[in-house]
């Protein structure tokens, strides 16, 4: 679904809008009661059984947006509640940051085989023979399957010759790689917080929009507007999801006339990780530690730490990127905010880590961003550009797919270990990152340095991405053959200096 235009995306763009709008314009936060009439206008639905239903599920998106929580359906609440203590300049994250809104589910059918009008009543009945619980019988004609006696194990639908049999699945749950989805009594989406490691792929997934992250539009705008020195890091992902016109000395205008002081690319940061992480695993594996995970994403941390707590010891005590980045701004520049500006919902979880809040101000993702954007109407096409961000390296930027940071790794240790061999093993999507720590934690990866990213394709598939996977990998690699230097080992950051000089 993702990259591809549907009303879901449409409401999304219109609710981060209407915040960044409302802002802007003085930050008003009462104002936000008249919100869902501006996102839903007139008297007909467009898409559920009522315009009142819309604007209800609208309200709870705008407060999400503004960090605030769902309201609980069975009291009488304003849309407001809470609203004066989260509309400030300084407002951190409040679990859980992935909601489901209850009304906007569709209670989807959960994990079971159907028989769909393919089928032809055919004399070999193949379904029916393969069945082992004899779940399979036919009525009118038709195969039919009894939902009590069934298994779920698919062997009548790949027997059938006419694939009639369909798999149905919930999209949220057949999305979560931490198995962290299930269902209430009425077959409502609830989420498991103890498993939820705000990966975002149940949000992107969900065909309803029921599934929604909390934001900190409002809060970067109002810091913005106090006067503070607002610093936005971006990461090297951001490249061509505002558009084909969204170049970088375009998207550095675009920024500037949003209130931001400067941009810097988290790049800087990944290149300084993975000289780091270069330096752990040559340290310690296999001396210290079988084998290092890289530290790169929060969502494959997460997982390590709740489905994995014996092999954490495991992974490369390295800063990630974004922290990297951000503590360099903090040194130049300290009383400044630091805005990380990405693709992913996790970085809003690492972000209220209490060693990292001092670092890290705000976190906003690229959906986010667009809507301040739509909000003061910049238009990409006519805007002229400034300087290009030109101080991260090729391998920093390739951090945005999948392969990079342990390509960039290998890379370096080869530059300066020439002979000495290393092995690596990725994987992508948290159902397949369980199964490689399933593996190293047998032994079977002893020696090697493992990548995991949350995310199937990397950080440009995360779930506050705009473009489509395939187009944002290839548009990365452009990006990466458009670096000044290839190698971190070459960057002027290497031994974190605090040059960071622009206009």
């Amino acid at each position: 679904m993702r990259g591809i235009p549907s009303l879901i995306t449409d409401i999304r763009k219109k609710v981060f809008t209407e915040v960044a709008r409302m802002a802007y314009n003085g930050g008003d936060y009462t104002k936000a009661e008249d919100l869902p009439y501006i996102i839903v206008p007139g008297d007909q639905p467009l898409h559920r059984e009522s315009v009142f239903l819309e604007r209800a599920i609208a309200g709870e998106r705008v407060r999400l947006a503004m960090g605030l929580g769902v309201r609980p359906i069975q009291t009488r609440t304003l849309m407001t509640d809470g609203m004066d203590e989260a509309a400030v300049a300084q407002q951190y994250y409040e679990p859980p940051l992935i909601n489901i809104i209850p009304y906007a589910c569709h209670a989807c059918p959960g994990n079971q085989y159907r028989v769909t009008e393919s089928c032809q009543n055919c004399l070999a009945a193949s379904c029916q023979k393969v069945c082992p619980r004899g779940a399979i019988s036919f009525v009118n004609g038709k195969s039919k399957i009894d939902q009590s006696k069934c298994i779920k194990c698919g062997k009548c639908q790949r027997a059938c010759p006419y694939h009639a049999i369909i798999h149905l699945e919930r999209p949220c749950q057949a999305a979560c790689g931490m198995d962290a989805i299930g269902t209430d009594e009425n077959g409502k989406a609830v989420i498991n917080q103890d498993k939820c490691v705000s990966c975002g792929q149940c949000l992107v997934s969900c065909p309803f929009g029921a599934i929604v992250d909390k934001g900190q539009i409002f809060q970067v705008i109002q810091s913005i507007l106090k006067g503070d020195k607002v610093i936005a890091i971006v990461a090297p992902a951001f490249i061509g999801q505002f558009g084909k016109y969204s170049t970088p000395g375009k998207f550095i205008a675009a920024m500037k006339q949003l209130g931001f002081e400067r941009v810097v690319e988290v790049a800087v940061g990944a290149d300084m990780c993975t000289i780091e992480e270069a330096k752990d695993f040559l340290e310690k594996v296999p001396e210290k530690q079988r084998y290092m995970a890289t530290s790169c994403c929060p969502a494959w941390h997460s997982m390590i730490y709740k489905l994995f707590p014996g092999e954490a010891k495991n992974i490369s005590m390295t800063l990630t990127p974004m922290v990297f980045t951000a503590r360099l701004i903090k040194r130049k520049y300290p009383d400044s905010k630091v805005v990380f500006v990405g693709p992913c919902a996790a970085k809003k979880l690492e972000a209220i880590r209490e060693d990292i809040r001092s670092d890290v101000d705000f976190v906003l993702t690229f959906e986010e961003l667009q809507g301040m954007f739509e909000a003061k109407e910049i238009d990409f096409e006519t805007i002229e550009p400034m300087y290009d961000l030109n101080e991260g390296t090729a391998a920093g930027r390739g951090f945005a797919v999948s392969g990079g940071v342990a390509g960039a790794v290998t890379d370096v240790i080869r530059q300066t270990n020439p002979d000495l061999q290393i092995n690596t093993a990725r994987a992508e999507g948290l159902r397949d990152c369980r199964k490689l720590m399933t593996m190293a934690k047998a032994g079977k990866y002893d020696g090697y340095l493992l990548e995991g990213m949350a995310c199937p394709g990397g950080c440009v598939a995360g779930a506050g991405t705009i473009l489509p996977v395939e187009l944002a990998s290839k548009v990365v690699g452009r990006y990466q053959q458009e670096a000044d230097t290839a190698s971190p080992l070459e960057s002027p950051y290497r031994d974190k200096g605090t040059t960071l000089e622009q206009e």
